[in-house]
């Protein structure tokens, strides 16, 4: 349990070394009239990239393949019963830890149908994003959002079932507002914070 909680702390460190370096490179200069840096449009579509291929190797090699073997199950309560996080979990945890980094990149899960309310739109363009996305999701809805004096870039990514765990969990979940999700349907998306400074 010990090394698995190592793991996830390393792949979350990582995940926002990244975000650091892209958010950098939001404000590097070149001279005066040219742009500066990246647009945030493309640091968030990196992340993304990230995101979602750490989340798929988590998913189908390391939960899929231990429950096929009978090795371990992921559930829920995965610090109680001593096992693996769920493939949501592991993102939010991710998350967690490179918030806590202090470098301003945030992502989370967000639903229409969240289980948890946390996990429930946080805004107007959040909700917004997240209608986009369940009739359109091959474009991520992106934004600018201000609190106080600070304003963000946000882009919400779909987060699609790519597995019949999400399936299983999410439609028998004694908390879920929906329960006919099918493979590949949109049931939430990856909400990507960029500080605009």
């Amino acid at each position: 349990m010990q090394r698995l909680r190592h793991s996830l702390r390393t792949a979350a460190i990582a995940i926002g070394v990244i975000g650091l370096i892209g958010g950098s490179a939001i404000s590097a200069t070149k001279t005066d009239s040219e742009p500066r840096g990246i647009p945030p449009e493309r640091v968030a579509d990196y992340i993304h990239s990230i995101l979602r291929a750490d989340r798929t190797i988590y998913t189908t090699h390391v939960v899929n393949r231990m429950q096929e073997k009978g090795v371990v199950s992921a559930t829920e309560h995965w610090e109680q019963d001593n096992a693996l996080p769920l493939p949501a979990q592991f993102l939010q945890h991710s998350g967690k830890l490179v918030a806590e980094s202090g470098g301003g990149i945030r992502y989370r899960l967000i639903s229409l149908w969240p289980i948890y309310q946390r996990n429930a739109p946080a805004t107007d363009l959040e909700r917004q994003g997240l209608e986009s996305l369940s009739r359109n999701p091959n474009q991520p809805y992106t934004g600018v959002a201000s609190s106080g004096k600070k304003r963000y870039f946000q882009a919400i990514y779909p987060d699609q079932a790519v597995s019949a765990a999400c399936i299983k969990c999410h439609n028998a979940h004694p908390l879920s507002p929906k329960r006919d999700f099918k493979l590949n349907d949109v049931m939430g998306g990856i909400a990507i914070t960029i500080p605009l400074e």
